[in-house]
């Protein structure tokens, strides 16, 4: 293990959601010279979803794109000696672990060592405890009998553990997602897990690379405003790290987007509450100090985070069964639209009281007109307007009924409706609790191809 202070590891940031674009993975695993490529794909009720389908097939519960990213990538990332670190495991990292190696046999790669990381899942522990929500303060005593899932975020040490055991491919489920960015820069630069200002700079790194393409303009773009040059083309970001914890943020050369101060500073500040303490299970990040410097073209250097010791408490995520929604959509069009709109909307709402619907929650928006911002702002006449129809039901029957419901205002009026939709799908809601990082044990299984 190297610590010069001038060396560098670069990192890049694969995917910022499960069903994230695998081509600027590929262009940075070919183009980006990069030591480490990461996929970041669990979203909050991913990994509740994962379950679920886990509970229908023991072999599945991992990421659906698994075996399209890795027989994109694998074969490159090898080729390179590039590692890969993903939470695309979600509810079954083993069975990941055993999927990759089996796509990494048929596409006649050897040498590779392939490392699962579990643990996470803490439902038994969730169920038999008394824990209160961090989001509302209720009990969860009282949404017990539909509890699904609960996972804590770990921290980076399982996946520091197996970079130092050798794994080519580290696969996880909920690990906190800046850890999945810092662990490489922990075991390539030996950083103690008590330099909890390392630690700070290493969470900012991942948490301005966790959702890739938006650091290199995807969410910043705004025409007139914010240009992005290449959109349609985006490429994602890679960190050149130093032993330090400093990094430049840039991105492959020609590739589209950009990457400024301001793409920076806009993703420094996503899902950020107190910037001096951001809360992760390897340190409470202090983001109120950092730098941004403009080095080059797409290329900015970012300095000055610091830390404090961990809580020596976890976040888990618990899934539960919260009720149905069932949506309809229907659109009208030319001279008296919004009029013809309303009035359907109107139809809908007397029938769902005649036929004694039984929902929780509605919605019924014109879109284009008061569906973000409500009737408080005056709109222009638009020459065509859709009507939604959202409804939340304690049944999946009733969810149907309100779907079913909009559809047949293509025959019973008013005139001129059409393009209707619906649909009716479970609602997974999430809360959050707190619990004693000293209860999860973390494993860590191999397989040798």
């Amino acid at each position: 293990m190297n610590t010069d202070r001038e060396r560098i590891i670069k990192i890049g940031a694969g995917a910022g959601y499960s069903g994230d674009r695998i081509e600027p993975a590929v262009e940075l695993a070919e183009k980006g010279d990069l030591d480490y490529l990461v996929f970041e794909s669990l979203a909050e009720r991913t990994i509740a979803i994962a379950l679920e389908n886990k509970r229908k097939d023991p072999d599945l519960g991992y990421d659906p794109l698994l075996q399209e990213r890795m027989e994109a990538c694998l074969p490159i990332c090898h080729r390179k000696g590039i590692k890969i670190i993903t939470n695309m495991g979600a509810a079954n990292p083993e069975s990941a672990m055993v999927k990759t190696a089996e796509i990494a046999r048929k596409l006649g790669l050897q040498g590779l060592k392939i490392a699962a990381v579990s643990g996470d899942d803490v439902l038994n522990l969730i169920l038999e405890g008394d824990y209160r929500s961090m989001d509302d303060g209720e009990n969860l005593s009282s949404i017990r009998d539909r509890i699904i899932s609960a996972n804590a975020y770990i921290g980076a040490e399982p996946v520091v553990e197996a970079l130092e055991q050798g794994a080519h491919v580290i696969i996880s489920g909920r690990v906190a997602d800046p850890a999945l960015f810092m662990a490489p820069a922990i075991f390539e630069f030996g950083w103690s897990l008590s330099d909890y200002d390392l630690l700070g700079k290493g969470t900012i790194l991942g948490h301005l690379l966790e959702c890739a393409g938006q650091i290199t303009g995807g969410y910043f773009a705004d025409p007139g405003f914010n240009d992005v040059p290449g959109i349609a083309c985006l490429g994602f970001p890679l960190a050149e790290v130093k032993a330090d914890g400093s990094f430049v943020i840039t991105k492959v050369p020609e590739s589209g987007g950009l990457v400024n101060t301001a793409t920076c500073t806009q993703q420094l500040l996503y899902e950020i509450g107190d910037p001096g303490t951001y809360m992760s299970p390897d340190v409470v990040a202090d983001f109120s100090k950092v730098r941004l410097q403009q080095v080059e073209k797409d290329r900015v250097e970012i300095t000055g985070g610091t830390g404090r010791k961990k809580t020596g408490t976890l976040k888990v995520s618990v899934g539960y069964r919260d009720s149905y929604m069932g949506e309809g959509q229907i659109s009208y069009g030319g001279p008296g639209a919004i009029q013809r709109a309303k009035l359907a909307m109107e139809i809908v709402r007397q029938r769902f009281r005649d036929m004694g619907l039984n929902y929780t929650e509605i919605n019924c928006d014109l879109i284009g007109i008061n569906s973000l911002y409500g009737d408080r702002i005056d709109a222009v006449e638009p020459y065509e307007v859709r009507l939604r129809v959202a409804a939340r039901t304690n049944t999946m029957k009733d969810a149907i009924r309100v779907g079913n419901e909009v559809e047949t205002l293509y025959t019973n009026g008013p005139a001129g409706g059409g393009g209707a939709a619906k649909s009716a799908r479970e609602i997974i809601a999430v809360k959050s609790v707190l619990i004693d990082a000293s209860l999860v044990k973390t494993k860590l299984q191999y397989m040798d191809i």
